[in-house]
């Protein structure tokens, strides 16, 4: 499948060189050369009128053009198949007790055939072992995508069965179910909102430049980010997003004074800020859900006791290996997903006065993990944009629902589901290095003003905007 959004994903870089290969970029009309004022021709008059036009485009990382989606949710559930609609108990539960099926028989066989007796070579067995790990690792994120489901009520059609497996499911993997289905349903409601969005809300020029300690107007100077730098932020994010999110709300807005009940107030986004997902004050949540918050960590409790008695009583070597290091690589999957299921070079982001649902459900891209991804992470990566259309929609039912409202989005549906898997893992490097922070098109008029795009300092795609200092 070719992608439908964008004609070049080419990086275009504000310093070419001698490589004619590498197109460079125009100034802006704002650089461009003028004539005087004084000239009143025909020719400069529509001159300046095209300046003026190409100016008020909306242009994303690659200097692509974008329109703002003006199709409406309607549309888009009309155009879906009545049938992709439909839960259905047992099939959701066959893939919960396949999963859980896969995990045991993995587990029964490293664990009974992979010792110091029958493989007496300590490099081989590790090297099994990590590879037991990674295997794990991946199921287990699959079984996590079931929760998923659960807490969008797509599993089945009784919220009781939902809500039961989802607990289960998601406390044995440390997720505080209930908190965290409360805080994901905020982050459906106002997906690609700079200010209400709930994760991978990017960094403005503002907060980008205060990261950095650089002064707004030299973001535009600033010199490349070294690609170690890159390599860092992507260990830190990988390892450690998704307990940091959990424990401090990173990657979530930030404008918890805006709380209706009044619990935002003096809390604020960090360690110690009152802002996470374990409090029942957390201004994350209201009043009514405190008993759900609670439920939630006391399914943490049990599943952390029964670690440690494992732990304490066949080892804690053996309780990281068998558990820990597969948890770890549950994370990295589950970060990796969601970053750069709305992280990419051609994505916007909306200031309030933009936004509407319909355009932030399409401020998310499809991507492609080949047979991990389609039959082990249950699709999540390659239909995640009728996800965030319809979240009641089962996975089972979610390919053929995508190709269906692919017509009414046309070129607003964003895939890259040719790169294949390999092209999902450079995603990863690809993101980090162009999407720093977001902005407005230079010159953009009217509510394009409200549409915000990524840029970098490192001269890759369009420069930021100039701005001089005051």
């Amino acid at each position: 499948m070719s992608s439908t959004a964008i004609p070049k994903r080419m990086a275009l870089n504000r310093n070419p060189g001698t490589d004619s290969s590498v197109p460079s970029i125009a100034p802006s009309p704002m650089e461009s050369p003028r004539q005087s004022p004084s000239s009143t021709s025909l020719s400069s008059m529509a001159s300046d009128a095209e300046a003026t036009k190409a100016s008020s485009k909306l242009l994303d990382t690659y200097g692509n053009e974008f329109k703002i989606p003006d199709y409406t949710i309607k549309q888009i559930r009309d155009a879906i198949p009545a049938h992709c609609y439909q839960r259905k108990a047992w099939t959701s539960l066959y893939y919960v007790f396949r999963d859980i099926a896969i995990l045991a028989a993995v587990f029964y066989v490293f664990h009974n055939y992979v010792t110091p007796e029958n493989i007496p070579s300590l490099p081989v067995r590790t090297g099994l072992w990590a590879l037991y790990t990674v295997v794990q690792g991946m199921v287990g994120t699959g079984v996590w995508v079931l929760a998923h489901e659960c807490g969008h009520q797509a599993f089945s059609p009784s919220k009781v069965l939902n809500d039961t497996v989802g607990f289960i499911c998601h406390s044995a993997l440390l997720v505080p179910y209930f908190s965290w289905k409360i805080s994901h349903g905020k982050h459906h409601k106002a997906t690609g909102n700079i200010a209400r969005d709930m994760v991978f809300i990017p960094k403005t020029r503002d907060q980008y430049a205060s990261r950095v300690g650089k002064a707004v107007h030299e973001l535009s100077e600033l010199m490349e980010e070294t690609p170690i730098a890159t390599v860092i932020h992507m260990l830190l994010q990988q390892l450690f997003g998704w307990p940091l999110y959990l424990l401090t709300n990173v990657t979530g807005h930030n404008h918890h004074e805006r709380q209706p009940e009044g619990r935002g107030k003096g809390k604020s986004n960090g360690y110690f800020g009152g802002v996470n997902h374990f409090n029942p004050s957390s201004p994350l949540y209201e009043a009514k859900d405190a008993k759900l918050i609670l439920l939630s960590d006391l399914g943490l409790a049990i599943v952390g006791s029964a670690l440690y008695y494992i732990g304490s009583t066949y080892g804690w070597l053996n309780l990281s290996v068998w558990y820990g290091i597969p948890y770890l690589w549950v994370n990295h999957w589950l970060v990796a997903i969601t970053y750069l299921q709305h992280t990419d070079p051609s994505l916007p982001h909306y200031q309030p006065e933009s936004w509407t649902f319909a355009r932030g459900a399409a401020a998310t891209i499809d991507r492609d993990f080949g047979f991990v991804g389609r039959h082990i992470f249950h699709g999540i990566i390659e239909t995640h944009v009728l996800h965030h259309y319809v979240s009641t929609i089962p996975f089972y039912h979610a390919d053929e629902a995508s190709e269906a409202i692919k017509g009414v989005m046309g070129s607003h549906y964003r895939t890259e589901a040719q790169s294949g898997w390999t092209g999902f893992l450079k995603a990863l490097w690809t993101s980090a290095r162009v999407c720093h922070f977001v902005e407005p098109t230079e010159g953009a008029e009217g509510e394009g003003k409200g549409v915000l795009f990524y840029r970098n300092t490192n001269g890759i795609g369009l420069p930021p905007t100039k701005i001089h200092a005051q």
